[in-house]
């Protein structure tokens, strides 16, 4: 029978392994989540998120939890919904249009006239560039143009889609 005692030398030895094991069992509880790109649906219309490019991320509300958008546009529209978006705990991610990796949302700056999966149009780009909107003019040009119409079809498109049938 072994009857080693503990001492504080063998403990101290013991504490970073303790700590890296803590470390994986955790969620990150800040910062954006990993997607499964082609896996993970928008939860704002609900398609498939593929594309980093233009993907975004929302991390906030009671429990912090991250929500996920194939559009940057989505997420806008979601955030305008929640009473907690512009609490400064909620974190906005989105995904850089030159490399697909996360960008601070609130401190990117949005070129136009992209073709982005729900047709919002707007691509982030880390720094300042002729022509690129702030996070605060982003916001307002999305809210006053409202969802798309892939993402809510209008009467008048269902119609217009019955009609070409014949």
């Amino acid at each position: 029978m072994c009857n080693h005692r503990m001492n504080r030398r063998h403990f101290m030895g013991l504490v970073p392994g303790l700590a890296l094991v803590a470390s994986g069992c955790t969620k990150n509880e800040t910062g954006p989540a990993e997607i499964k790109w082609g896996r993970d649906t928008c939860d704002y219309c609900g398609m498939i998120v593929d594309d980093p490019h233009f993907a975004a991320q929302v991390r906030g509300g009671p429990k912090r939890k991250v929500f996920k958008f194939d559009d940057l546009g989505d997420a806008i529209l979601y955030l305008s919904k929640q009473s907690w978006a512009d609490e400064p705990t909620t974190e906005f991610w989105v995904g850089s249009l030159e490399t697909g990796e996360w960008l601070d949302g609130r401190k990117a700056f949005y070129v136009g006239d992209q073709r982005t999966p729900m047709a919002h149009g707007y691509g982030a780009v880390a720094a300042a560039k002729a022509g690129a909107l702030d996070f605060p003019a982003l916001k307002a040009a999305i809210l006053s143009r409202g969802s798309t119409s892939r993402c809510e079809p209008s009467e008048n498109i269902s119609t217009a889609m019955v009609e070409d049938r014949g």
